[in-house]
Order: structure tokens, then C-alpha cells, then sequence
């Protein structure tokens, strides 16, 4: 029998015609949203399928894998090539501390890559388990909608089943895009970025965002050379503006190409790799092309206008706080609404969708105080407004509070490399609305900070708290001078 849910604090009314459905619930899209909001669902008693496409490091429109992006083709394989990259700079250093290293030290870019794809694998086959643990269903296939409670699913060998579902939950996540200039098929994406043969010495990226500047700090950290492109004054658009310079400081002093206010026009195939044609007219020559140019809900197969499921221009879910669609058996989580498109964030939406409706705990998702990191090296993180934001949504003067220093480990390695940290009070409530830092470990450290600020912590009480010594750390309680007060209505003056 179907089990009664609890939606927007209605019980629904059980009726002979609800035991009919084969599932309770049917998730379209096995990565960590839709896994999430399977497992806890069944976890409440529900009835639940789940199909995902079969299992590959490139996803198309009909290879994917359990786990989806961020375990097999984003956030994992990357923070492991990341790694990767930083041991290069570490051995560097490492010399001022007494280490001698007499010979070339050569980088294998295969055996990186095998224990990579090794990782991934192992990942896929434990999310399988987790489903299984939790008695859901897993079908391999391509899903679509083709009813308010129907699913299709298109199995490997083309065959197609039906089932029906008293709910269906889109969990099908985001595909990287590529803009459609002439030569656009020679460029590739993150996806393919993570999975290369052979390791690029000469690389162009496009874009500004958090996967080009990750990926030029990964291949320069490697040895290559790296030409980074983008539209705007600063790369990372939408983070606080101080901590963008920073971040293209250390980017230049890496040893990366920066090009801002650029974009580019054309690729061409040569014998000797893929010439790559400016916006101002400049000529470049690289192994490989790499669109980090955004990405775009992965929506257009599942059938959802005939279905009259609303989307928005982009091609993301229209949902309501619960994330229920238009049609009231349909919901959706994680990237393919485009709200916030962080792996963490499809995972807060997930558990909401299974209290709310299976759980008898009608739930919305809180997206305040979503903390986030850039996993360029050294790294920055932030939680909370950046001073921008603060300035814009004020209602009283702003006190900024900035502690800009050589860490530590620098003074003996002679690496000449900032780190920033940073806070926004409002000066009213003395309450701490936004936090930043860009250098070692950031994102440690500013995921206890989140902490702080979901808490509703005030300057006095991180004032009040003691450090840590010696670490970077510390200085999140021990920055006692304003470095900055800004008026109400005024513009932010960052010291860019």
C-alpha cells in the first residue's frame, strides 16, 4: 500500500487507486541529490526506483554513472588532480627546509590518472551498495517523464520499461556547455579534462569562474604552461572583490598567463597543436582548449514540457520552497533547478524532499550561510555576504575587518605568496554576516566559521574566543582593529 505523506502540513488521503503504483517514489538521476532523497526516503518506509545511466568518466547523453558529476566527473577526481598538483609547489619549498633534492623530480601524469579513475570506480560501486543497503531499486537507463506519475526508462539494450510512481523527483543535475565560436568542437570541458591521455604542456582555459581558475592552477602545478581568459576585470565574478585580486595575484604568481577582459574567437587545428585566436586579435598555440564557460540544467530529455512540467529559460525547473514542480507529483532538487549548484547544497535539498514528504515533516532548504570553497592553489573560501553584497543589502554602516599576512610556513620556504582573511559586521547588531579567506587550508578553517555565522555569532564573541597558536587560523579571533567602515548607502572601497 501506499504510505501516507505529509505535504505543506496535509496529510494526503490514501485511496484504493494509490496501491496500484509500483513506487512510492521514482528518482530520475543517481548522483548525490538523487541518491540522498532515495536512500531517506526509503528510509521513511517509501517504496523507491532510481534509474541513472550507465557508468563513464566523459558523460553524453547516455553515459553517466552512479554518483553523477560531482563523485565521478567534478568535485572528487578534481580535489584528488588537485593535490596532485600541489605536491609540485611543495617540493619547491620544501628545499629552505632542509631537504635536498639533487635530481629532477619527474611527475607521471598516467599513474595520477589511473588512481584517480581507481577512486572514481570505488565511489561508484559504494554508492550501488548504499542504494542497495537501503532496498531501493537501481535501474540503468535513461529516464523520462512520460506522465504525471509515469516513468520510462530506456534500458542499455534499447528496450524500454514503465513503471508508475506516486511521485517522480528530477535529481539529473547540470552538463557542461561550450560556446558555439568557430572551432568549438576542438575545445573540450571539465569532463574530458579529468580523464586526458596524455598530460598538456601548453594549455589555453576560457572562462573565470571556479573550474577554469581550478584547472589552470592544477595543470601550471604540473609543469604546464597555462593561458587563463576571461571576460571581466578579475576572475571568480559574484566573490568579494578584494579576495578576487588576491586570487589573481597568486594566479600570476604561479607562473599562470592571466588575459582578463578577453574572450576568444576562433580555435584551428595545425600541425603543431590548436591555434587559439583573441578577441584582441592575439595568436596562442595549445595541446589542449579547455571551455570552462558554465553549465546548464540537464533537462532537455526527460520530456518535461509534454508533460507540463514549468522550466525557466535556462532550461532549469521551476520549484516552489519545497521543491515541488508545477504538477504536484513532480518535484526536483539539486543542479537541474539551478539554485544554488553546490553538491552540498542538492544534499540539503534531498533530505528536505524526504521529511517533507515522507517524513511528516514539512521542510524547506535554508540557503543562508551556504559556505563554499575555490579550490585554486592556495585556495579561497567564504561564507556568508562579501562586502559587496554586505554594502548593497545594508540597513546601517558596514565595519570590515581584514588581516592580510605571509604565512608562516612562508617566512623559511622564501615563497612570496599572501594570505587574506576577512570579515563583514554590521555595525548595528555587531553580527558577523560574512567571512572570507584566500590561502593554505581556507576551506578548512571557514567551514567552522559557517558554523559561527549559522549560529548568529557577533564580533564580541569571536573577540572572545581564543586561538589557536601558531596558525593562520587564529587571526579569525584576533582581528580587533576596523580596517574599514563604510556608511550606510555608500559605495565599498576594497583595497583591490
Amino acid at each position: 500500500m501506499a504510505r501516507k505523506m505529509l505535504v505543506d502540513g496535509e496529510v494526503d488521503k490514501a485511496t484504493a487507486e494509490e496501491a496500484i503504483y509500483d513506487f512510492d517514489l521514482f528518482v530520475i538521476g543517481a548522483g548525490s541529490g538523487g541518491v540522498r532523497a532515495a536512500r531517506f526516503s526509503a528510509n521513511q518506509g517509501a517504496k523507491v526506483g532510481i534509474c541513472e545511466l550507465p557508468f563513464h568518466p566523459i558523460s553524453s547523453e547516455e553515459i553517466g554513472g552512479v554518483g553523477g558529476t560531482c563523485v565521478i566527473r567534478g568535485c572528487v577526481p578534481k580535489k584528488i588532480l588537485v593535490y596532485g598538483a600541489t605536491y609540485g609547489g611543495e617540493l619547491e619549498d620544501a628545499k629552505n627546509y632542509g631537504w635536498e633534492i639533487n635530481e629532477n623530480v619527474d611527475f607521471t601524469w598516467k599513474k595520477l590518472l589511473q588512481k584517480k579513475t581507481d577512486e572514481i570506480l570505488r565511489l561508484n560501486n559504494i554508492y550501488k551498495r548504499l542504494l542497495a543497503n537501503a532496498a531501493v531499486k537501481l535501474y540503468e537507463g535513461e529516464g523520462r517523464i512520460v506522465g504525471p506519475n509515469d516513468v520510462e526508462v530506456r534500458q542499455i539494450d534499447g528496450t524500454k520499461i514503465s513503471y508508475t510512481a506516486k511521485h517522480i523527483l528530477i535529481a539529473t543535475g547540470s552538463r557542461a556547455q561550450k560556446p558555439n565560436i568557430p572551432g568549438h568542437e576542438l575545445a573540450i570541458t571539465s569532463d574530458e579534462a579529468l580523464s586526458l591521455e596524455e598530460f598538456p604542456k601548453r594549455v589555453v582555459v576560457l572562462g573565470g569562474g571556479y573550474i577554469a581558475v581550478e584547472f589552470a592552477s592544477i595543470w601550471r602545478g604540473m609543469g604546464a604552461t597555462v593561458d587563463l581568459f576571461f571576460r571581466k576585470e578579475l576572475p571568480l565574478r559574484g566573490f568579494d572583490d578584494e579576495m578576487r585580486a588576491l586570487v589573481a595575484r597568486n594566479l600570476e604568481g604561479r607562473g599562470i598567463n592571466l588575459h582578463p577582459q578577453t574572450s576568444l574567437t576562433q580555435l584551428i587545428k595545425t600541425d603543431d597543436g590548436i591555434k587559439v585566436i583573441s578577441s584582441h586579435g592575439e595568436e596562442f598555440v595549445a595541446d589542449v582548449v579547455l571551455f570552462a564557460t558554465g553549465r546548464n540544467p540537464n533537462t532537455k530529455r526527460l520530456n518535461l514540457e509534454a508533460v507540463g512540467v514549468e522550466l525557466d529559460q535556462a532550461g532549469a525547473v521551476k520549484v516552489d520552497e519545497y521543491s515541488r514542480t508545477n504538477i504536484p507529483s513532480i518535484w526536483a532538487v539539486g543542479d537541474a533547478t539551478n539554485r544554488i549548484n553546490l553538491t552540498p547544497v542538492a544534499l540539503m535539498e534531498a533530505s528536505c524532499f524526504a521529511n517533507t514528504v515522507f517524513g511528516g515533516k514539512p521542510t524547506k532548504a535554508d540557503y543562508s550561510n551556504v559556505a563554499c570553497a575555490v579550490f585554486c592553489i592556495p585556495p579561497l573560501a567564504v561564507v556568508g555576504l562579501s562586502e559587496e553584497e554586505a554594502v548593497e543589502q545594508a540597513t546601517g554602516d558596514i565595519l570590515v575587518f581584514t588581516s592580510g599576512f605571509n604565512p608562516m610556513k612562508n617566512t623559511i620556504s622564501g615563497r612570496q605568496e599572501k594570505t587574506l582573511m576577512k570579515l563583514i559586521v554590521d555595525e548595528k547588531t555587531d553580527k558577523v554576516i560574512g567571512a572570507s579567506m584566500c590561502g593554505p587550508d581556507a576551506a578548512e578553517i571557514m567551514q567552522g566559521i559557517a558554523i559561527a555565522l549559522k549560529c548568529g555569532a557577533t564580533k564580541a564573541q569571536f573577540d572572545s574566543t581564543v586561538g589557536i597558536h601558531p596558525s593562520s587560523a587564529e587571526e579569525f579571533v584576533t582581528m580587533r582593529s576596523v580596517t574599514r567602515r563604510i556608511a550606510y548607502k555608500a559605495k565599498p572601497k576594497t583595497s583591490l
